[in-house]
């Protein structure tokens, strides 16, 4: 048999009741209204899975009480992280009620959202900006195929060497690419070669995909490229 939102109903009664409220189920709209003396109440949305739809009750209850709970079972990897941030981003609690055995499990409560900041990720950002020449993907895109700094730094590099095998250290003030050396040691692309210690020209794979005038420049990244 299927679940119902009935069936999480019991558990979550249980559940509040065990931390001394009054428990009743569908007053007005709401799905579950707990109090507790003169605190505020506490309200619980039911749903047999996490939706939008589900949020949207959510966020509408919060104009009744400031704390609002969402209660579905429970999820599975990145969807659950992922529905658990966007209670926490929304000021929403999140409570997970297992079948099985009734287990009510709290995974954040209703509180204001106070963003974490990134500055590292901030500045991967920004300097990725600054690198790309020009703006060669479209907004919206799909991921695979995009032309990041790293690959116009590549082929930079690809087409200096269609002049023939060269140093890192020379490609890098030729190009303007400082970290030269490390990319045609990493070859991700397998445009490289090395020739000699230091030295480096372009492999057949190079010269089959690089043009030295600039009409032709592969976008597909391999597996595994950057």
């Amino acid at each position: 048999m299927s679940l119902r939102e009935t069936d999480l109903y019991p558990p979550v009664k249980a559940f509040l009741q065990a931390q001394g409220y009054e428990v009743k189920g569908e007053v007005g709209a709401v799905d579950v209204v707990a109090c507790r003396g003169a605190e505020p109440p506490v309200l619980v949305e039911l749903k047999c899975a996490f939706s939008l739809a589900l949020v949207h009750q959510g966020v509408a209850r919060q104009a009744l009480s400031d704390h609002v709970y969402l209660a579905v079972p429970p999820g599975k990897g990145r969807a659950q992280k992922a529905n658990l941030a966007l209670c926490r981003r929304l000021g929403l609690g999140m409570m997970t009620v297992r079948a099985a055995d009734g287990l009510v499990t709290v995974l954040c409560d209703p509180a204001p959202y106070a963003p974490r900041r990134f500055p590292a990720r901030t500045g991967r950002l920004l300097r990725e900006f600054a690198r790309l020449e020009g703006d060669p993907n479209t907004g919206g895109g799909q991921r695979r195929g995009l032309v990041t700094a790293y690959r116009q730094d590549a082929i930079r590099l690809a087409r200096a060497l269609c002049a023939g095998p060269a140093r890192g250290a020379d490609l890098a003030r030729a190009t303007g690419v400082a970290a030269a050396t490390r990319m045609l040691a990493d070859n991700h692309y397998g445009w490289f070669e090395r020739v000699s210690r230091g030295v480096y020209g372009l492999s057949p794979r190079g010269r089959a995909e690089i043009s030295p005038r600039g009409d032709h420049a592969p976008v597909d990244t391999p597996p595994g490229g950057p």
